[in-house]
C-alpha cells in the first residue's frame, strides 16, 4: 500500500476490501461485507463523514492517511480485532456510540423496533418508564430515550466497566437527566420499580456455540455473550422476574439470537411473538405482561 502514492479514497476502499476478502475476516460487528467494512475503515482513517458526497471519493489520500489505514488494517487482519474496537465508534438506531472491549459492539435488530417507537405493539404516548436489562454500551437505553423524549429509562448492567462506557455515551448524547445507570444482577437492584417496556439484549450464547465463534468474538467480553450450557441462563431469569416489574399491558422485548428454537422448546406454553425486521436479523421475541402469566 505504501507504493500507492496517488490513490484516491474510492480506490483505497476497493484495495482494502480486496485484502479483507483475501484474509477471510469475519464480518458481523456493524457491517456484513468487505466493501462496507473497507469504506468504514478508510473514511474513519481519513476523518471523512460516513455520508460523504461522491466527490470525496475522488480525493487523493495523503501519505499520512494511507499510513493510518494500513495501521488499522493490519490489526483488523492479523489480530482479528473488530473494526469498531479500532475506531471506538459504532452506530445504532442512527446514533453514534463510543465502544471499547468492555462492551459488546452494538448490532441488535432491536434498533429498528426502537426507531418505530415499538409500533404497533404499544401506544408511544403512554410510555413513561423503560428498562434496558444488560445495557452494555447503553445503546438500547439511550436510543430508546431519544425515541421517547418524555420517558425515563433505567439502564442495568452487572459489570461496572460496561456502565463506565454507558456513562460516556450518556454524557455525549446529553441524556444524563433521563437515563439512570444501575449496577445490578438482573432485577436484584430494582425492587419496587415498574415499567411500560422492558427491553433486553442479554447474554444468550451456549457452550457449544461459544467454542465455534470466529476469532473476532474473542475480543468481546465473555460475560456479555456466554449464558450457560444452552444459552438460556440469563433469559430464564428475565422471564421469571419481568412480570413483577411490568405495568399492565407492558411489553417485554428480548433478543435471543440463535437460541430461539431452544427457548421455544423450553417454554412451550409461552405465546412468543417472534418479530420480523426489514433490515434483517431475528431471534427477538415480544411478550405482554399478561402473557407472562403462562410462564
Amino acid at each position: 500500500m505504501a507504493r500507492l502514492f496517488h490513490i484516491t479514497v474510492g480506490e483505497l476502499i476497493a484495495s482494502v476490501a480486496r485484502r479483507l476478502r483475501r484474509a477471510r475476516v469475519c464480518f458481523g460487528h456493524g457491517t456484513d461485507n468487505a466493501h462496507d467494512e473497507a469504506a468504514a475503515l478508510v473514511l474513519h482513517a481519513g476523518k471523512l463523514p460516513f455520508d460523504a458526497p461522491p466527490r470525496f471519493f475522488r480525493r487523493r489520500v495523503s501519505a499520512a492517511g494511507r499510513e493510518r489505514v494500513e495501521t488499522l488494517l493490519r490489526r483488523r487482519i492479523d489480530e482479528r480485532v473488530p473494526l469498531a474496537y479500532l475506531t471506538h465508534e459504532a452506530w445504532f438506531a442512527g446514533l453514534p456510540f463510543y465502544v471499547d472491549e468492555r462492551v459488546l459492539i452494538p448490532r441488535s435488530a432491536i434498533a429498528e423496533l426502537i426507531e418505530r417507537r415499538f409500533a404497533p405493539w404499544i401506544v408511544a404516548a403512554r410510555v413513561r418508564r423503560v428498562l434496558d436489562m444488560g445495557t452494555g454500551s447503553g445503546c438500547i437505553a439511550l436510543a430508546t430515550a431519544k425515541a421517547f423524549p418524555r420517558a425515563r429509562v433505567d439502564a442495568v448492567d452487572i459489570d461496572a466497566g460496561a456502565l463506565e462506557v454507558a456513562a460516556i455515551n450518556r454524557r455525549r448524547l446529553r441524556l444524563t437527566r433521563r437515563v439512570k445507570l444501575i449496577e445490578s444482577d438482573h432485577f436484584a437492584g430494582l425492587s419496587g420499580s415498574s415499567y411500560d417496556i422492558i427491553v433486553s439484549n442479554p447474554p444468550y450464547v451456549g457452550e457449544r456455540e461459544m467454542r465455534g465463534l470466529p476469532r473476532e468474538y474473542g475480543h468481546e467480553p465473555k460475560l456479555a455473550l456466554a449464558s450457560g450450557r444452552e444459552g438460556l441462563d440469563s433469559v430464564a431469569t428475565i422471564l421469571r422476574e419481568a412480570r413483577k416489574h411490568l405495568r399492565p399491558l407492558g411489553l417485554l422485548v428480548v433478543e435471543v439470537g440463535n437460541t430461539e428454537r431452544v427457548l421455544a422448546r423450553a417454554y412451550p406454553k409461552l405465546p412468543f411473538t417472534w418479530l420480523d425486521f426489514e433490515r434483517g436479523g431475528g431471534g427477538v421475541f415480544l411478550l405482554t405482561r399478561e402473557q407472562l402469566d403462562k410462564a
